[in-house]
């Protein structure tokens, strides 16, 4: 049986990783990005690495209602059934409530939550429909701990976890799972530049195996929530 798993922002980072270990599972892979080329070598990576898995993507810029729209259209006539979503699209911009620009928080909400509500509420009606899926949402341990300089990204990274956790006790009684994921800080493009040992960080790899594991679960079991931090703490 064919299987499909939707990763938003899924040409870097965790999200790659998390594609690369299910097409590596067998299965077929629907994506976005914001860079058409990106997309491209995504595609022909997968596709040569693992011979069964294909990509199917479209250009997006998911903090874009338009384009959002364009991009659940785009799935739709795929006419697949999505047995997996994850929720990955977000943006880091550091700053203070206080001092950021004042357009900081609706660009992050736009981007990590808004994103994720209307692509789950293109997605999770088949879900439900079926009595089967799984939904992973991106969150952060800026989710649960607030740190300065975080400013408009920890609330929207709070109103995501708080928008998991309802949508867990929504879609219970429909058979769908519902996953929070709750990474520390993760070796990817957002800290390139620092000056800090590889080992500080949490690999994108551990994250996306995580993810597999939860998945992997029987039907009578779910995992709410994936917290994973550097073994050496916090940074």
């Amino acid at each position: 049986m064919q299987r499909y798993i939707l990763v938003t922002g899924g040409t870097k980072g965790i999200g790659r990783a998390i594609i690369e270990q299910f097409a590596k599972e067998g299965f077929h892979i629907i994506t976005c990005s914001r860079n058409e080329k990106d997309l491209q070598k995504l595609k022909l990576d997968i596709e040569r690495n693992y011979t069964f898995s294909k990509v199917f993507f479209r250009e997006a810029d998911l903090s874009d209602r338009g384009s959002l729209q364009q991009f659940s259209k785009y799935v739709e006539k795929l006419g697949v059934q999505v047995d997996v979503l994850v929720n990955n699209s977000g943006l880091f911009i550091p700053g203070k409530i206080m001092e950021e620009d004042n357009e900081a928080l609706p660009f992050m909400i736009n981007t990590n939550l808004y994103s994720a509500y209307y692509i789950t509420k293109a997605i999770v009606p088949g879900m439900i429909s079926r009595r089967a899926g799984h939904v992973f949402n991106m969150c952060s341990t800026a989710s649960i701990t607030p740190y300065i300089n975080g400013g408009s990204y920890c609330i929207s990274k709070y109103a995501m976890y708080g928008m998991t956790k309802v949508l867990r006790e929504e879609l219970k009684e429909h058979n769908v799972r519902v996953t929070a994921i709750l990474p520390g800080a993760t070796l990817t493009a957002s800290w390139e530049g620092v000056d800090l040992p590889p080992e500080r960080f949490v690999k994108a790899e551990d994250v996306a195996m995580a993810v597999w594991n939860a998945y992997t679960l029987s039907e009578n079991s779910v995992v709410e929530e994936l917290l994973i931090r550097p073994q050496l703490g916090d940074l």
